[in-house]
Formats: C-alpha cells, structure tokens, sequence
C-alpha cells in the first residue's frame, strides 16, 4: 500500500537481496544500460517471497509502474562466493570432461531441482546429458582452465 513490492527470488539466498544497497530493474530484452538503479529502502522476506520498500516510492502508483520487470545486480556488486560455490553464470559455457578426458560438451544451463541442481551438459546440436551437481558426480570446477571434471560416461 505505501510503494512495497513483492519480488519473486530466483535465488538460493533471497536474504543476500535484502542487504544489497541497490537493485537493478529491466526487463530480459534490455541492454544493460538501460536498467534503471533503484536504492532500496528497506526488504525482508516473507512466505517465500521478499518485500521490498525502494526509496521515493511512496505509495501504490509508483510500485505498479514496475510490476513484471526484472530485478538485477551487475557481477561487481554481488557477494564474492565461498569455496565450491559458483555462479550459474560461471559455469554456462565450461568444458565437461569424465575421469577418461573424454570431453562430454560444455555447460549449456542448469536446471534447479528439490533434490539438487542439474547440469545440462552437450554441444547444443545433438541429446544432451543431464548430470546432478553433487559432489559424487561433479570432482572439480575450474574456473580459471573453464573446465568441470566429472565421473561420468559419455554413454551413460
């Protein structure tokens, strides 16, 4: 009612939204540039979902003129990841190698399960391969050699 929005988190930590300065909001066909910054006022979550205040918007007209734009953020104002975590972004593109160094293609997306994430794996022409992103299957991400190594068969 005064200007709140609600955000639908395509996020496995929606809290780390919460505490961003800023949030970028356009929509997927946008440029870059063309993103509008937004300081954000205050957020918490909620049933799933976060609730956001942004700063000059103080009633209901305002919040609406936003209704099904995307939020973002540019890579430099995302948190820095730990140890074994990574981006999706990241990973999109990187070489899938077995413990033979048969190459099984590169990352083609992800796909995010209850269970695990999924990695599609393939060369984007032919079948591709789905492979569980757990620590049985996927042995190594190298971010610097763009390359996950993985125990894998190329007939499995």
């Amino acid at each position: 009612m005064r200007g709140a929005v609600k955000i639908h988190p395509f996020a496995d930590d929606p809290g780390a939204w919460a505490s961003m300065p800023h949030w970028w909001l356009g929509n997927e066909s946008d440029p870059p540039h063309l993103w509008r910054r937004v300081k954000l006022a205050k957020c918490r979550e909620h049933s799933g979902v976060l609730v956001a205040s942004i700063e000059d918007w103080s009633d209901r007209t305002a919040a609406e003129q936003v209704r099904g734009v995307l939020v973002g953020a540019p890579r430099c104002a995302l948190p820095a990841t730990r140890k074994d975590e990574y981006y999706w972004a990241d990973l999109i593109g990187l070489e899938v190698v077995n413990l033979r160094d048969q190459s099984l293609g590169k990352v083609l997306g992800l796909i995010e399960t209850p269970a695990n994430d999924v990695l599609r794996v393939g060369d984007g022409e032919s079948t591709e391969q789905l492979l569980p992103f757990v620590a049985a299957v996927v042995l190594d991400v190298d971010l610097s050699a763009q390359r996950v190594r993985v125990d894998w068969e190329a007939d499995w």
